[in-house]
């Protein structure tokens, strides 16, 4: 989430006469995250979010990210649910952007992770990848590995300005990744992004999960290396095999792992790890001025990937 288009309060109002849920009573922006505009929204009708679809994402794709969250939720799945307006469309235009509105969801996302976190978190992923099951239209990871050389090239002249010797040691580790990156495992709807800050929790239960607009259809297991990325490093960047166990286990509880899926998890990690490391470098080195957002460390995602090539199986992350 981040605030790269302002909207103004008439644009607003006028937006807002499209459908039924009220006239804006506060509006603000939300910094944090890196690519769309998002603020959160009040009316006289209640509690609402307003995202204007910006940088990576295809206009094309936001009729299948939107089916995919009503999806979910007729499954049991807590996410936000885009709002119709009175013409029974969710999507339409805002200052030149694709804008939606969608339902807020309670809760807080947590700061600190903590292990209580982890197991609930394995066990939603899972109730996600069981829910999308059934969802029939597919969507190529526009991020997936044959993303990363060509985002790599894009950053090659000034990625040593951040460190060192970055663009080779990251040449090195896509030679050894891609050649060995599976090929066989189940498939199905990912999304690809569930970070602390996309997870929700109030009264330290789970109370929901928002931002799909990079969900995918890829392998499962690569959602599983996302979260093991995001979830289960301590602050100085030390893999928490407790957090993993918690995480892995609740997964497995309700969607069991295959042993290819379990052998594979350090070259999915790997590969989690230089996804979004790359994307950060390129977000890193190309800020656009005056946008309100919060830059994100690439090479917080450079100590992650350094544990994930000296892993050997899949007893590294708890199993």
């Amino acid at each position: 989430m981040a605030v790269y288009t302002d909207v103004t309060d008439d644009a607003l109002a006028a937006f807002l006469t499209q459908y039924d849920i009220g006239t804006m009573v506060a509006f603000r922006g939300v910094a944090e995250g890196v690519e769309n505009s998002n603020y959160s929204l009040r009316t006289t009708g209640g509690d609402f979010f307003l995202t204007l679809y910006e940088k990576r994402v295809d206009p094309n794709d936001l009729p299948w990210f939107i089916g995919l969250m009503e999806h979910l939720a007729q499954h049991g799945l807590v996410c936000p649910q885009p709002v119709r307006g009175r013409d029974g469309s969710a999507l339409r235009r805002l200052c030149g952007k694709h804008a939606a509105i969608t339902t807020f969801l309670p809760g807080v996302w947590p700061r600190r992770v903590r292990q209580e976190h982890c197991g609930p978190v394995g066990a939603t992923l899972a109730q996600l990848h069981r829910a999308g099951a059934d969802y029939p239209p597919n969507r190529a990871n526009a991020l997936g590995p044959a993303s990363w050389t060509p985002l790599l090239e894009r950053c090659r002249t000034q990625a040593d300005e951040v460190q060192s010797g970055l663009a080779a040691e990251l040449d090195q580790a896509l030679a050894a990744i891609l050649p060995a990156w599976p090929a066989s495992l189940p498939t199905g709807h990912i999304h690809a992004d569930m970070f602390p800050d996309n997870v929700f929790f109030l009264d330290q239960r789970l109370s929901g999960v928002i931002d799909f607009y990079f969900a995918a259809t890829d392998l499962l297991a690569y959602d599983i290396a996302v979260c093991l990325n995001a979830w289960c490093f301590e602050s100085d960047f030390s893999f928490n095999v407790t957090k993993g166990r918690a995480l892995l286990a609740a997964y497995h509880a309700v969607r069991p792992l295959s042993d290819q899926e379990q052998a594979a998890l350090p070259v999915l990690c790997q590969g989690a790890a230089i996804r979004f490391l790359l994307t950060r470098l390129y977000d890193w080195l190309n800020h656009p001025p005056g946008a309100l957002v919060t830059r994100k460390d690439p090479l917080e995602y450079l100590r992650r990937l350094r544990f994930h090539m000296s892993a050997t199986d899949g007893r590294a992350y708890g199993i």
